[in-house]
């Protein structure tokens, strides 16, 4: 009996019993019941779906820059997968309640309908928990977090622009080293902001850059820090509520403190002359060190300093010609361009009047997008070559914008200077040097002055560098012509500078004007009494007058400046200019006068007199240099070089050039000279005034036998910068004593002519910055270098320093050198070359060049080309490096006509 009971109480029978006495009966004889509440839950959570679902609905329709809450999508993913489980038990329920006897309290399968009860139990808790949850629920929607930047509408894609843009990228991308600061400067109008803009798009569009935030804020000129603070908040998660009562510092530190774990860029576009500090408004600058990165623009080079950009600053220039007349064939579009056959060209010429300045073009594109007739076009040719201001738009959104730069100028005086420049036909360069002493004779900077504000003006952007010279673009001289002719009144400008005039303007438009430039046109004669109180200056040069009345300058009382240069066929000074008791510059230069009249000396004021090549100069009143007390420039090179001067009493021009030395030597104020010396005994004269050394500039000698010149002198003359000898004796200048030698720093222009008994001229290894030099009709000459002099040179360096030959050279013109063989034995690198001319110089077979000469410099070779295809190379290397720099002298000279 006890193995039958034990039989049917198996392991597997008494469990479930055990667990049904221990009260887990409850799976079983309440399973009906839990399958009603878990359907009724379910049904229950159901409806909490929906209501979270319709509440999603509504926040993406009214929120579409957002997304579902994490939680809430996962809410929802459970939620689906228990409502399946709910219905896959919900289909056994029949099954499992057949099962059930006994009323309910027992089970023909213990097992199965135990297990299944159990289920049923735990899904009905968890589906009661998920409804609890979700109605605990308050945020299911949030704000999708911005990309790093923030996309700016532009006009158009940039054009011709493209270069620089990658550049300020790579700079900008570049985690290897430490650019952190960057800048980009240009004048207005340029397309500074454009560039800012499309780096800001770049980020985009490009996923791999590795930033967590763009910032962009516009600083301009006066800039208003609490706003560059919001702009900044406002891109790092601050509103203006959260931000509304706290101070200018507490939000310094909130943007401190979040933007140092961030590796951010901030643009900050306009930044004028003084420079923000970038620490006060919160940035913390010690992140650059990781990576992050500031850009700005600005019209202002100084400010790129001012602002750490010492190393990465990028120039935007204007646009060349053929992207400029893309941008501007964007702007007009192909209906007009194509609406007549005579439009196209005529449209090339109106955009070139923009002069590749992007907002000229865009602005004057604009104004001519409408305009369907040739007639209109050339009217708009004509309104922009006379005055830039009159035609549409130009003067709201060009001129005044290019003003903003001349208003923020910090002196009254920078901006006369600036003024000053427009005086001057358009696409002048003007000598720095000559510029500046037009400021300092009009009263406007003093001797120390002028370089600073020749830099300011250049770090402004207002004029552009190129090399001793300065220029303006077309564009700012536009703009300071409306300024000096039509906006202040004060200056009151009449300027018809190289248009071409073949008379003077009528004298009643002389009247009440400040300053005159009519240079550089084709004027034969002069109104004939101009009734001028204000005229301060009176610039005439570059025109054909011969003749000019005495009475010309009679009622001129204020006239300060006037230039009467390269006016080729004026042979003599009125008398009457003894009435101009204000003058301070008078400029003769290049003219055919040839004396001086006496009646000069009434210039007690005058401060610069220029004399230079007035060839034809002939005679100089004793007594008349010497009474200008005031004098500070005096330029007598080539002056009386091509005749004889007349032997006569109280004539200083002669050849011992004794008396002119002595009354030059009186002029205590004079501090700069240019002369010309004839014969042994003028500069042995000359030499007599170690005062006249130390201020000479530029020196001219000629016909000397026995040059008592030498290179200890030329090396004491440490204001040196011009030497021309002619027909004179350079045997004795040697460089056996090297030890005695001494460097000439600033001579850079050297000419020999007509110094048949030199055979080389190894002394110019002491000249180290020479930038041109110029042999000719030396006929000994057999070498410019020689290389055993250069050798013993070479043992002394130590002394001397490293001796460079020609390595800031320029141009090198040799001509009429029958017996020269070489120039230097070996090649030379001339970082600096530009050109070589060579004429007649049938024995120089041989160039000092190799393939890495004048590396990565375009320059020009000019020659005979019979001499050209007898030329031997360094190697075929070096042939192929320099074939494409040949042009024939023939071709050149009939360049040089046209």
């Amino acid at each position: 009996m006890g193995g039958i009971i034990s039989t049917f109480f198996s392991a597997d029978t008494i469990r479930p019993i055990l667990f049904y006495v221990g009260g887990q009966a409850k799976y079983i004889w309440g399973l009906k019941g839990n399958l009603d509440d878990l359907q009724t839950e379910k049904e229950n959570l159901i409806a909490k779906k929906l209501d979270l679902l319709n509440k999603v609905r509504l926040a993406e329709q009214t929120q579409p820059r957002g997304q579902r809450t994490s939680t809430v999508k996962l809410w929802f993913e459970r939620v689906d997968r228990s409502v399946t489980l709910v219905e896959g038990l919900q289909e056994e329920r029949d099954q499992e309640i057949d099962r059930l006897c006994l009323g309910g309290f027992c089970s023909k399968d213990l097992i199965s309908s135990y297990d299944f009860g159990k289920k049923v139990e735990k899904l009905k808790e968890e589906v009661i928990k998920l409804r609890e949850k979700g109605e605990a629920m308050k945020e299911v929607y949030e704000g999708v977090p911005e990309g790093a930047a923030v996309a700016i509408a532009v006009d158009r894609t940039i054009v011709g622009q493209e270069s620089i843009l990658d550049q300020v990228w790579r700079c900008i991308t570049d985690q290897k080293k430490n650019k952190g600061i960057i800048g980009l400067y240009g004048m207005g109008g340029v397309g500074k902001t454009t560039l800012l803009n499309q780096v800001n798009n770049k980020f985009c569009g490009d996923e791999q850059h590795h930033f967590d935030v763009v910032i962009r804020s516009v600083v301009s000129r006066e800039p208003n820090m609490k706003q560059i603070q919001e702009d900044i908040g406002k891109r790092i998660g601050f509103s203006k509520n959260s931000w509304q009562d706290k101070s200018f510092e507490e939000r310094a530190s909130d943007i401190t403190n979040t933007l140092k774990h961030k590796k951010f860029v901030l643009l900050l576009d306009d930044i004028w002359e003084s420079e923000i500090d970038l620490t006060k408004l919160g940035v913390p600058l010690q992140t650059l060190d990781s990576g992050s990165r500031i850009v700005f623009t600005t019209r202002f080079e100084g400010t790129c300093g001012k602002m750490g950009a010492h190393k990465n600053r990028y120039k935007v220039f204007c646009l060349e010609h053929d992207d400029a007349w893309k941008l501007f064939e964007g702007v007009v579009g192909s209906y007009v361009l194509n609406k007549h056959p005579d439009i196209p060209k005529l449209a090339k010429d109106v955009a070139r009047q923009c002069h590749g300045l992007p907002l000229a073009l865009k602005t004057v594109g604009n104004a001519m997008a409408s305009k369907e007739y040739p007639e209109e076009w050339k009217e708009a040719i004509e309104i922009l070559s006379e005055s830039a201001s009159k035609f549409e738009g130009m003067e709201k959104k060009v001129l005044s914008s290019l003003k903003f730069s001349y208003d923020s100028l910090p002196k009254d005086e920078l901006r006369s200077c600036l003024l000053y420049y427009c005086l001057f036909p358009e696409d002048s360069e003007i000598e720095k040097t000559e510029l500046i002493e037009y400021w300092k004779s009009e009263g406007f900077v003093d001797s120390s002055s002028g370089w600073g504000v020749l830099g300011a003006l250049v770090r402004a952007c207002l004029l552009e560098e190129a090399g001793d010279r300065v220029k303006m673009h077309d564009m700012i001289r536009d703009m300071a012509l409306w300024i000096a002719t039509e906006i202040a009144e004060e200056e009151n400008f009449l300027v018809r500078a190289g248009v071409g005039l073949t008379d003077a303007p009528k004298i009643e438009e002389w009247e009440g004007v400040k300053r005159i430039s009519l240079m550089r046109n084709k004027i034969r004669s002069l109104p004939q009494i101009p009734t001028c109180p204000r005229l301060q200056t009176l610039l005439l040069n570059g025109n054909f007058i011969a003749k000019i009345t005495d009475s010309f300058f009679q009622y001129l009382p204020s006239l300060r400046v006037l230039s009467l240069s390269r006016n080729y066929s004026l042979t003599e000074l009125p008398v009457g200019i003894s009435s101009l008791v204000s003058l301070h510059h008078l400029d003769l230069s290049s003219t055919g006068v040839r004396g001086l009249p006496q009646e000069l000396k009434a210039l007690v004021n005058l401060r610069y007199l220029n004399l230079e090549y007035t060839y034809e100069m002939c005679k100089i009143p004793q007594q008349l240099i010497s009474s200008f007390s005031k004098l500070q420039v005096l330029r007598m090179l080539h002056c009386g070089s091509a005749r004889r001067p007349i032997v006569e009493e109280g004539n200083v021009l002669s050849d011992d050039a004794e008396s002119l030395m002595k009354e030059i030597h009186c002029l205590e104020q004079l501090n700069l000279i240019t002369l010309s010396l004839h014969g042994s005994r003028g500069v042995e004269n000359f030499l007599k005034f170690p005062k006249l050394q130390n201020i000479t500039q530029a020196l001219y000698i000629k016909h000397c036998n026995s040059l008592p010149l030498n290179l200890l002198h030329l090396a004491n003359m440490e204001h040196l910068e011009r030497l021309d000898i002619e027909d004179s004796n350079l045997e004795d200048w040697n460089v056996d004593c090297a030890g005695e030698a001494q460097k000439m720093p600033k001579l850079h222009l050297i000419t020999i002519a007509e110094c048949s008994n030199v055979k080389d001229l190894t002394w110019l290894v002491f000249v180290p910055n020479l930038k041109w030099l110029r042999i000719y009709d030396c006929d000994d000459m057999e070498e410019i270098i020689s290389v055993e002099k250069f050798k013993k040179l070479s043992e002394v360096s130590e002394m001397m320093g490293e001796l460079n030959l020609f390595s800031e050279l320029e141009s090198l013109r040799l001509g009429n050198a029958s017996n020269l063989k070489r120039i230097y034995r070996d090649h030379l690198p001339f970082p600096q070359l530009k050109e070589i001319v060579i004429s007649r110089c049938p024995k120089l077979k041989k160039l000092p060049l190799n393939s890495s000469s004048a590396k990565g410099r375009k320059i020009v070779i000019r020659g005979e080309r019979k001499w050209w295809e007898e030329l031997q190379w360094e190697d075929q290397a070096t042939q192929n490096a320099f074939s494409p720099c040949f042009l024939p002298e023939l071709q050149w000279e009939d360049q040089a006509r046209l």
